[in-house]
């Protein structure tokens, strides 16, 4: 209890935050620095919760005093890898504005602008800050007009990150475990697989210290016979850069876990959002349940469902109540009643959590808001001057959706904190000992209901917090899922924290190759980018081509693109989803589900999904190159390989048929649709006429 959870790795330059878990809002907690560099002024958090910035590299030791005893906390400091980095926007790209009104967002100032002003020279907006070597994305915003703001990338030279991963077995005595480390290089660097370094830490939680570790390059034992309980294990490899992370849990009887690991069930599962005001009409926990045969007809595994808790929202992000359903959908009772029932169809329920803000009616920020002692800290209130912010923009107050605010007894106006232009849903505070308690409540009350959460702004939320919530969601259920909302996504967020990730990379991606900005065989480079990007191989990411916040694929890049965007979701490995509607043919992001819609669409959706369930390959194996060749830059094939079979999938975007080149034979049968495939007899070169998707058995 009050620990504060496993040792820390971050370069210098990063934050790193400091806060007991399961914290008691009314005791005292006090951190004391007891180990640091011998160069570093660092000093320890002079608050419960606190962000340190370590200034050199090394290992930083705190201990917390609390009410359960002291606890120790080890952070491991490597090297600043960050470069100076321009940020740049011609200014035509802006429509017409006052160049003293703009202002730049993203990643690095967590999407909030009228903070951070770029300088204008020649014609260009220039905004320089030190970032780490990767894409960067970010956007350019005239005055408070968020939606006309223009977002670009920048790609910052140097090598990736490099990849670590454990795996245990108990000898033939029984008395020993070894764990061994496989580490790999990130794309860009000088080091070899071989050359890489790699670190192993005891978890200062458990009674297994550093020196019971018997390390031997890559591989450590444990003694068993001195095992008591369960030990944790961490391993970092470390090259230009640091990696993410890895653990595993090593059992007195010999098993060894690997908490970060998806969920088994989730490898090759296939997730369907519903929105749910949407989805029936009236919409209700009741009506869902009736339209349970519609999902088991659609071989789904996996529902998400945007949230059904208390909001005077027809989306639900704005929560009012977090420990009750909404009102207008039904009672606890029903809703628990639903999933039963989806339990009873081997589908498996997936709610938005939403704990980054509240919504601006919810109880907290009204006595927050009205200076209450105990609710003062829950949000983060600045001075209206440091945030940009004209005092006519709050004029008309919460009706006319102006930034939330209150009014000190000096007279002066502060600010609530929000991102974007998102005025009705005030940031919570992190720092605050009762936020993290409620919360943590919060967990606790759904945790047993569903079977893992959709976690809505996951980036608003620190990463020792979710680190927390995410090891009592998997002491409660170790197949337990955590799918996390960061855009752009980053890799950090896979050390002990979430099993799914959206795949934001393959998303833009689909739409560039829908819309003719890319070429179709550019899809195999967003594929494969969750490597490039540093992401640890035990890590599975979320491939869509819509959801609730984006437009329809099918409005915006045409039938026959869609058709094959959604054959190369539903072929590429990682979590399918598919967004309601996009089966029937919708066209608006959030409209009415179109139950009389288009039933080719569906039909064609069903062959994917039974296509995927029904081939090792598709469902669970590696994707491999192969060589083909098309007259067409809509066009592009691939092959998954699994130990019992491999297949190739072609796709073509394009609304002609296209002819595909392969080098190898194949089965003459698709699998999409169960039909006999044209390939000249004898041939050891086939050629396909691809429609839209072509899946077939290589021999």
């Amino acid at each position: 209890m009050h620990h504060p959870g496993p040792p820390r790795f971050c370069a210098v330059g990063e934050t790193v935050e400091l806060a007991p878990r399961a914290p008691d809002p009314d005791v005292d907690y006090e951190w004391t620095l007891v180990e640091r560099p011998v160069e570093s002024g660092l000093s320890a958090p002079e608050t419960p919760v606190g962000e340190i910035e370590p200034d050199v590299p090394g290992i930083y030791r705190f201990e917390l005093g609390s009410p359960a005893g002291t606890h120790e906390q080890r952070v491991r400091v490597f090297p600043d890898i960050r470069r100076k980095t321009s940020f740049d926007l011609d200014r035509t790209e802006l429509p017409e504005h006052d160049p003293e009104e703009v202002s730049i967002m993203g990643p690095f100032n967590e999407h909030r602008f009228a903070r951070e002003w770029p300088t204008l020279e020649d014609g260009i907006y220039r905004y320089e800050i030190e970032v780490q070597p990767g894409t960067h994305r970010y956007g350019y915003v005239p005055g408070e007009d968020f939606e006309n703001a223009v977002w670009t990338n920048v790609e910052i030279p140097g090598p990736g990150r490099p990849r670590v991963r454990l795996e245990g077995k108990i000898d033939e005595s029984g008395e020993t475990v070894t764990v061994t480390a496989e580490a790999a290089p990130g794309t860009g660097s000088e080091y070899a697989a071989a050359d890489l370094e790699v670190e192993f830490y005891a978890d200062d939680r458990d009674p297994l210290s550093d020196d019971d570790l018997a390390v031997d390059g890559r591989e450590l034992r444990v003694d068993l016979t001195d095992l008591e309980e369960a030990a944790r294990v961490h391993a970092v490899a470390v090259g230009e850069r640091h990696s993410v992370a890895d653990r595993v849990v090593v059992h007195p009887d010999g098993r060894v876990d690997r908490p970060n690991d998806p969920p088994e069930w989730a490898e090759d599962a296939v997730v369907y959002e519903i929105f749910v005001r949407s989805f029936t009409d009236p919409a209700s926990f009741r009506a869902l349940e009736r339209r349970v045969p519609y999902l088991e007809s659609l071989g789904i595994d996996c529902l998400w469902l945007t949230p059904v808790l208390e909001s005077p929202t027809e989306h639900g992000y704005h929560t009012t109540d977090y420990f009750d359903t909404a009102s207008d959908l039904g009672t606890r009772e029903e809703f628990e009643s639903f999933v039963d029932r989806c339990h009873e169809a081997g589908i498996r329920v997936v709610f938005d959590l939403v704990i980054n803000h509240t919504a601006r009616e919810h109880a907290a920020f009204d006595m927050s808001a009205a200076r209450v002692p105990e609710y003062d800290d829950w949000y983060v209130w600045e001075p209206l001057e440091r945030v940009g912010i004209d005092a006519a923009d709050l004029e008309g107050g919460r009706d006319a959706d102006s930034p939330p605010s209150r009014r000190t007894e000096d007279g002066r106006t502060e600010v609530a904190d929000y991102y974007f232009n998102w005025h009705g849903i005030p940031n919570v505070n992190y720092d605050s000992l009762a936020v993290r308690s409620f919360f943590r409540s919060v967990v606790e009350e759904w945790v047993d209901v569903v079977d893992g959460f959709r976690c809505d702004v996951a980036w608003g939320v620190p990463h020792g917090y979710w680190k927390e919530l995410a090891a009592l969601a998997r002491d409660r259920d170790a197949e337990f899922l955590l799918l996390d909302e960061t855009i752009p996504r980053e890799p950090e967020y896979a050390e002990g924290e979430f099993n799914v990730h959206y795949d934001t990379t393959l998303y833009y991606a689909l739409r560039e190759i829908g819309n003719g900005q890319r070429a179709a065989d550019e899809l195999l480079e967003a594929a494969t980018a969750p490597e490039r990007e540093g992401f640890p191989d035990w890590s599975l990411h979320m491939r869509y081509v819509e959801n609730h916040d984006e437009t329809r694929y099918l409005t915006d890049c045409g039938e026959a693109a869609q058709r094959a965007a959604v054959a190369a979701v539903l072929t590429l490995p990682g979590m399918p989803m598919i967004y309601y509607g996009q089966e029937r043919g919708a066209t608006e992001y959030r409209q009415a589900m179109p139950w009389e819609g288009d039933s080719r669409t569906t039909t064609f959706h069903r062959q994917l999904v039974a296509a995927r369930r029904n081939s090792e390959a598709l469902s669970r194996g590696a994707l491999v190159d192969l060589r083909y060749e098309s007259d067409s830059e809509r066009v592009v094939a691939f092959a998954r390989e699994a130990d019992t079979e491999r297949v190739v999938v072609a796709l073509n975007f394009g609304s002609d048929p296209v002819e595909v080149s392969l080098d190898s034979p194949i089965e003459p049968v698709d699998l999409v649709t169960d039909t006999e495939i044209a390939v000249e007899d004898g041939t050891t070169s086939p050629t396909l006429e691809v429609e839209d998707v072509v899946v077939a058995r290589l021999e």
